[in-house]
C-alpha cells in the first residue's frame, strides 16, 4: 500500500486511532470537569467554536495559517491559561481552559491534528480532507 507525502508525515495505523482516542479522552474529560464545576453552558456554546477562527490565518498563506491554527489547537495554550487560573482562583478562565480542552480534544478525535506548513490537509495525524481522498485514490 502506497502512503502519500502527506501520510509519511502523520500517524497512522494504530498510532493514529490511539493518538484519536486520547483526543476523545481529552473531550470528554473536560466536558465532565466543566460539568463538575457547574460551569455556565451558555459560555461553552459561546466559545467552543471560538479556536476555529485562527482558520482566516490562512488568508495569507499555508505558513501564516499553520502556524495561527497549532497555536489555537496545541495544548499548550490551554495549559498556561490553567496554570494561571487556579492559583489566582479565576473561575471563568478555569471554564475557558475547559472549553478549549474541550475543543481540541473534539477536533483530535475527528482526526484534525496540527497543521504543517505544506497546507491544510497536512496533519501530525496524517491527511485529511482532499489530501486524504488523494491518498486512497492513488491505492
Amino acid at each position: 500500500m502506497a502512503i502519500s507525502d502527506g501520510d509519511k508525515a502523520g500517524a497512522r495505523g494504530g498510532v493514529r486511532r490511539l493518538l484519536r482516542l486520547e483526543g476523545l479522552a481529552l473531550l470528554l474529560a473536560a466536558l465532565g470537569l466543566f460539568a463538575k464545576t457547574s460551569g455556565d453552558w451558555r459560555l461553552f456554546a459561546l466559545l467552543f467554536l471560538v479556536p476555529d477562527v485562527s482558520f482566516a490565518f490562512y488568508l495569507f498563506g499555508p505558513r501564516a495559517g499553520s502556524f495561527a491554527y497549532n497555536m489555537m489547537h496545541s495544548t499548550l495554550g490551554p495549559l498556561i491559561l490553567a496554570a494561571a487560573a487556579f492559583p489566582l482562583h479565576l473561575p471563568v478562565a478555569l471554564a475557558v481552559t475547559l472549553i478549549w480542552f474541550a475543543h481540541i480534544g473534539m477536533d483530535r478525535a475527528l482526526g484534525y491534528g496540527l497543521k504543517y506548513a505544506t497546507g491544510f490537509g497536512d496533519t501530525h495525524l496524517g491527511a485529511i480532507g482532499r489530501k486524504a481522498m488523494q491518498a486512497s485514490a492513488a491505492h
